[in-house]
């Protein structure tokens, strides 16, 4: 028990993928209140609430689990076959989220220590970078956690996560069990859930396989037989297929929607929440079906990577999608018609549109060239060991680059992604310009 308390502290305390983001901390009491909410006082438990404590419990070592199953290494059944790797099978093989040990003499060192090895994501901050963070600004809440913008002891402002107090998720499972630390733990087991995937799932094209599910939803509400609900929706049921999203087990689809007698019978269960659904008058739970699909879809798909896979300049639209689709505001076929229309903006560049970034800075053009070396990493991008990612034109990618405060070149390539945007490598300098036909590089002039 007290190595499982050690590895659940030391995973707590992991924070990754400085770059766009930071991507989650679990430090007890860290999180600053909200602008004019203070957390409240725990209340006093019932002796119905006392009953309750072993339910929760229950959930928090569910969750716990779930955490460690996936955050697992080693061969998985898609190996062998590039183009068919489950879901939870994308990220390369190796050190991975290895648990750590704490050190002999009790210390709490920042877990991992310093940069992760050749191919990780990036820079790897602990727990005592993060507690001299500096000039903490509220962005924004969800259902579980809230965003702020703070800036680490270098400088760099970067997004930090953190349990929201004033949240929905922490403030329901207070008023069901009584219990605030562990409902506390409960919600800060879904952050270190969603670090766990963003690492298993590390994939640039996560909007490609948030699209394709939808699709698959779509599908599945619209089918020749009815609508049709996938009883075992999990992560470990799909497969990519040449990019596209396929189940793989539809030993436990369902198809005949619940019946009912008045919408009492029309409760959807999750482990977080649920749902009361109108009964039709014919007798039947209306589109039970489909929101069950929809809120797995949220639940393990949407959440994690939909805030992750765009421009800054979509990312209000991928919001509404998360927030819609965990709320069950919005059926399969409205919430497919939003992924398709972020689709069009982000395949036609009219996001840039709307944007108030403007650089001024020049860049030489070197045409037939490229810059061997010199990189450095940044999230999410197509290369484990560099900085490469899409733009729309060379407009976009004079932006990246004067984003990224170590970034003094680029180099456009001859590929593009599945949406026809270009790839560009950015690197720190050009002390080494070699030629190659395939590639322009852009050098940004002194001044």
């Amino acid at each position: 028990m007290r190595r499982r308390r050690a590895a659940v502290a030391a995973g707590f305390c992991a924070s990754f993928l400085l770059g766009s983001v930071l991507n989650v901390l679990f430090a007890p009491g860290s999180e600053p209140p909200r602008p004019g909410r203070a957390p409240g006082p725990t209340a006093a438990p019932s002796p119905g609430r006392r009953g309750a404590r072993g339910e929760l419990a229950r959930q928090i070592r569910a969750r716990y689990e779930e955490v460690q199953r996936y955050s697992r290494g080693g061969p998985g059944p898609g190996d062998g076959r590039p183009e068919r790797r489950r879901l939870m099978d994308l990220a390369p093989r190796g050190p991975g989220l290895a648990r750590s040990r704490p050190p002999p003499d009790g210390g709490s060192p920042g877990w991992p220590p310093g940069p992760g090895p050749p191919g990780a994501p990036g820079p790897r901050l602990g727990c005592a970078a993060l507690r001299n963070v500096s000039g903490a600004q509220y962005v924004g809440s969800g259902y579980t956690k809230a965003v702020y913008r703070v800036r680490l002891p270098g400088g760099a402002a970067v997004a930090l996560k953190a349990v929201d107090f004033g949240g929905h998720d922490l403030g329901s499972c207070v008023r069901e069990f009584g219990a605030r630390r562990g409902c506390y733990r409960l919600a800060a087991h879904k952050l270190l859930k969603e670090m766990v995937l963003l690492e298993r799932l590390r994939h640039p094209n996560v909007l490609q396989i948030c699209l394709s599910l939808g699709r698959l939803l779509h599908h599945l509400a619209h089918s020749p037989l009815g609508s049709v609900t996938l009883l075992d929706f999990r992560p470990r049921q799909f497969v990519l297929v040449d990019g596209e999203l396929k189940v793989t087990d539809l030993d436990d689809a369902h198809v005949e929607e619940t019946p009912c007698s008045s919408s009492a019978d029309c409760t959807l269960e999750f482990p977080a929440r649920n749902f009361t659904l109108a009964c039709s008058a014919q007798g039947w739970c209306e589109g039970m079906n489909e929101k069950r699909n929809l809120y797995n879809a949220y639940r393990f798909f949407f959440t994690y990577l939909l805030p992750h896979s765009a421009p800054p300049a979509l990312r209000p639209l991928l919001d509404s999608i998360v927030n819609a689709s965990g709320e069950l505001t919005w059926g399969v076929d409205q919430t497919l018609a939003q992924l398709e229309a972020v689709l069009h903006l982000y395949r036609s560049g009219q996001y840039l549109q709307n944007s108030t970034v403007s650089s001024s800075a020049e860049y030489r053009r070197v045409p037939d060239s490229t810059i061997p070396q010199e990189d450095y990493r940044c999230w999410p991008s197509y290369h484990h060991g560099g900085c490469l990612l899409s733009v729309f034109n060379l407009a976009e990618a004079v932006d990246v680059c004067e984003s990224h405060a170590q970034c003094r070149a680029f180099v456009v390539t001859n590929q593009t992604t599945w949406t026809g945007r270009k790839l560009v490598f950015f690197k720190t300098g050009w002390s080494q310009v070699v030629p190659d036909p395939h590639k322009t590089t852009y050098m940004r002039a002194a001044g």
